[in-house]
């Protein structure tokens, strides 16, 4: 099993190594003119034996309902940054509070498909945590194990039919979660850089 200090010397070597930003359209051509890029924070929050701390969306929500996501949002007129976004909303969403938080450093935003400039929020979860779901928002909390966040292997391309076209994109399933889309690019590009 991980130690917490392992688990954050692993993160912190992760955001060390040079990388570009990512996009949904990185398999898909270059994102489109005029696409918006709200700025938007998700928290990668693992617990100090390395889990990673996920959420299955609401089915009732406008956006992204049942998906599996990080906790996170878009950047409302009250918070300074993308962290504090990122903060708030995982207060919201599963009850956990910024002071048990140990935010380690961000990785380049992603560009979503529906217009978000999404920056993941790297960071360590302060002693025990139990997640407290926030039933108009969250169906389910649970983790996910380091070693299958960490490993390029577990993540693999397919594809559907979207808005009449062909749109390609990554998944890492886990168990019976199926973790896709932005949430699986941005743990694809963790991965790749905890690999280096």
């Amino acid at each position: 099993m991980l130690q917490a200090a392992e688990v954050r010397e692993r993160l912190r070597r992760a955001l060390d190594v040079p990388a570009g930003a990512t996009s949904d359209f990185d398999q898909n051509g270059s994102v489109p003119a005029g696409l918006e890029a709200r700025p938007a924070g998700v928290l990668a929050a693992f617990h100090e034996d390395g889990r990673l701390l996920l959420t299955k969306r609401a089915s009732g929500l406008r956006h992204h309902p049942g998906q599996i996501a990080l906790p996170g949002g878009k950047v409302d007129p009250g918070d300074a940054d993308e962290i504090a976004a990122a903060l708030r909303e995982a207060r919201e969403e599963v009850g956990l509070e910024p002071s048990a938080v140990e935010v380690l450093g961000v990785l380049p935003a992603h560009r979503t498909v529906t217009g978000f400039a999404m920056t993941p929020v790297l960071a360590m979860i302060r002693g025990p945590f139990t997640p407290v779901p926030e039933a108009g928002e969250v169906e389910e909390a649970f983790t996910v194990p380091f070693a299958h966040v960490a490993d390029p292997a577990n993540y693999r391309l397919e594809r559907r039919l979207w808005r009449g076209g062909w749109r390609s994109y990554h998944v890492a399933p886990w168990g019976p979660y199926y973790i896709w889309g932005a949430t699986a690019r941005v743990l694809l590009a963790l991965a790749k850089r905890l690999s280096a």
